[in-house]
């Protein structure tokens, strides 16, 4: 049975790096991974952390001379798309219609599941626009993943 085709999306934050171990295991486990790292995540991770996983290249920009149309042609390749670790700007831009980079446009022409998880101070994702936006990502058929309780690297506990 033929595994699904998986874009992991990475947004910027300190929970970027923990998207090259989910990037591996999935990897592992037979699944074809393909990545998109915002201009943020690449402050945070390097593409070619990513590229040597998964044996592909890492997209980080809409303006890509191989392929004039690659939030086209990744959403339409993606099975699944998962963004991880969510930074509450992808969230806010992907519930308004947002397309000002790579990842929130394929977000838009992608037809099929999105699973988001969620990383970000705890303050930012109990903040009402936060939490109005990712409702609105549920009502369109996203699912959401809660984030896990402890110490985060701002040193508050949420």
């Amino acid at each position: 049975m033929k595994k699904a085709k998986i874009l992991l999306c990475v947004c910027g934050g300190i929970a970027a790096y923990k998207a090259i171990d989910l990037a591996s295991m999935l990897y592992k486990q037979g699944f074809e991974i393909r990545t998109v790292l915002t201009e943020s995540a690449c402050k945070f991770v390097s593409p070619l952390n990513f590229a040597a996983i998964t044996h592909h290249d890492t997209h980080s920009s809409l303006w890509d001379d191989n392929d004039p149309i690659p939030h086209i042609y990744l959403a339409d390749w993606a099975d699944l798309v998962v963004v991880a670790p969510a930074s509450a700007n992808t969230i806010a831009k992907a519930a308004h219609g947002i397309a000002d980079n790579l990842l929130s446009s394929l977000l838009l022409a992608h037809s099929k599941p999105v699973l988001w998880v969620p990383a970000m101070n705890v303050h930012m994702y109990e903040n009402q626009a936060t939490i109005d936006n990712i409702k609105v990502l549920q009502k369109r058929g996203h699912h959401i993943l809660d984030p896990a309780f402890g110490l985060l690297a701002c040193a508050y506990t949420g």
